[in-house]
């Protein structure tokens, strides 16, 4: 089995829909830590899992800006975590830093299994 990590901070904007009172409702931004686990059995016919270029080129589409207007869905951090793997090749885990105290991570089925 062939492992690849890579980190990637990301500045953002967005606010949260909540049924309850909370400062995050309002605009806000945060300097977001990505990091991005993937795993293969083999490498790809350039000899890698992933290229990490790809990696970098999905998540800059998020860096700079509003994400309520790119993404389809309430952007949490849990959310957030969940869309980036999706949209990476072999990705099975997402951790998703938006402050310093604050981490969500996306473990996928086939990752749960890789663990």
């Amino acid at each position: 089995m062939y492992y690849v990590c890579k980190t990637i901070e990301i500045s953002y904007a967005h606010n949260l829909t909540l049924p309850y009172p909370s400062k995050c409702r309002g605009l806000h931004g945060h300097n977001a830590i990505v990091t991005i686990w993937c795993a293969s059995e083999e490498l790809d016919q350039n000899g890698m899992v992933v290229d990490f270029t790809h990696i970098k080129e999905t998540i800059a589409q998020l860096d700079h800006q509003y994400l309520n207007d790119l993404l389809p869905f309430n952007t949490t951090a849990e959310n957030i975590a969940h869309w980036i793997c999706e949209q990476i090749p072999t990705c099975y885990k997402v951790k998703f830093q938006e402050s310093q105290g604050n981490v969500a991570i996306y473990v996928s089925e086939e990752g749960t299994n890789l663990l």
